[in-house]
């Protein structure tokens, strides 16, 4: 008999969790027959991807009806009252999936803390999965609700080995539990696809050019590193930078950009459909984050033979790139750091083949088929 199994992660944005997310579901169910695999679509977070659900065999549970456009998103403020109104439409019918349904698992990756609440107050036969994603700031609240909570986890799984032996240190969670899973990135039949359009769907003339990419947050750290680039555009006049992406900070990095008179030499994509045109072009890609969970743009820069310099944040990054074995590392919004590690990028080609192959055979750990092996050791141990 097969066994059922449900994702839980309510996304405001579509950031990386969401395709994380969505590739760890239709890697289980493309790989196995062994698994029915549910996603509950709350308050139509889901809806758009309702085509791929169906091809990929996934069904998706609705809790309400779509209201996703109606709730606020950006601002600290806005998004949290956005939260309460999930939390407020989504308890009673979520107890009421899990008591008449009964899956077998429930893996919980974004605002976990209304399923966490249910488990403690309710006993289901369903075993409960929390993927921990990004780099998870342990204040009073969740350092409490984790520990507390311990004992209702089935298993707790990491998107980086330094995130979990950080965890497992700070006994946050039973060391017995816990386990490395790195995201369901990549798409090789995708990548092997789009791979092959060498054609920029921009009107952006740049020769030679970093390539960023990310949302528009304080995360991400575009406004270093357009400080930082000023420097290098002082001693280098052929390399340029494109970043692409959106967000609620784009109109403050425009104005950054025109006000140290960059507009020549820094363009903004909003968005494409194709990162990887990009990235087999770019000269070298740079990631400014102030934390990063190992990152989606960095892997799939990887698999494209594109050099990576990164910060050295926590805490992905470093680790992908083996503490600087794979590509450049910077101090973490340090500054002159980013600046000088680009004119060492240009000043050292020599190893740059060596640490190209480390990194390509990394993103590798990132695939979906990978994904899938680890997850189904993870369930059925």
């Amino acid at each position: 008999m097969k066994k059922e199994v449900y994702y839980w992660a309510p996304c405001l944005d579509k950031v990386g969790t969401v395709k994380s997310t969505l590739n760890s579901a239709i890697s289980l169910s493309k790989y196995s027959s062994k698994f029915n695999v549910s996603i509950i679509n709350v308050f139509g977070e889901w809806d758009e991807y309702a085509d791929i659900l169906t091809i990929n065999r996934i069904r998706k549970i609705n809790i309400f009806i779509n209201i996703y456009s109606l709730l606020p998103k950006k601002g600290y403020f806005a998004s949290r009252l956005s939260y309460i109104i999930i939390s407020l439409i989504s308890f009673i019918p979520l107890i009421f999936i899990l008591k008449k349904n009964k899956p077998d698992f429930l893996l919980i990756h974004l605002l976990t803390s209304i399923p966490i609440f249910l488990f403690k107050i309710f006993k289901f036969k369903t075993r409960l999965i929390l993927r921990i994603s990004g780099f998870p700031k342990l204040n009073f609240f969740r350092n409490y609700l984790w520990k507390s909570s311990d004992d209702i986890f089935f298993k707790i799984t990491c998107p980086t080995e330094e995130l979990l032996n950080d965890l497992t240190h700070k006994k946050i969670f039973n060391k017995n539990n816990i386990y490395y899973l790195p995201d369901a990135i990549l798409n090789i039949k995708e990548y092997i696809s789009k791979s092959k359009n060498v054609n920029l769907e921009t009107d952006i003339k740049l020769d030679k050019f970093f390539l960023s990419i990310g949302r528009f947050t304080k995360q991400k750290n575009f406004k270093y590193l357009i400080y930082e680039f000023k420097k290098f555009c002082l001693v280098n006049n052929e390399i340029n930078l494109l970043i692409i992406g959106d967000g609620e900070e784009k109109k403050n990095i425009q104005e950054l950009i025109h006000k140290n008179n960059l507009e020549k030499r820094v363009k903004i994509l909003s968005r494409t459909n194709n990162v990887y045109c990009y990235m087999k072009k770019a000269t070298a890609f740079i990631l400014p984050s102030l934390w990063e969970e190992v990152g989606f743009v960095i892997v799939e820069s990887a698999l494209c033979n594109l050099f990576i310099i990164s910060s050295d944040c926590p805490n992905g990054p470093k680790e992908f790139l083996q503490l600087g074995r794979g590509g450049v590392l910077f101090k973490n919004n340090e500054k002159d750091s980013l600046y000088q590690s680009m004119i060492f990028f240009l000043n050292n080609k020599k190893y740059q083949y060596s640490q190209l192959v480390i990194t390509k055979k990394n993103s590798l750990k990132y695939t979906m088929f990978r994904h899938y092996l680890r997850l189904v050791k993870i369930l059925i141990s």
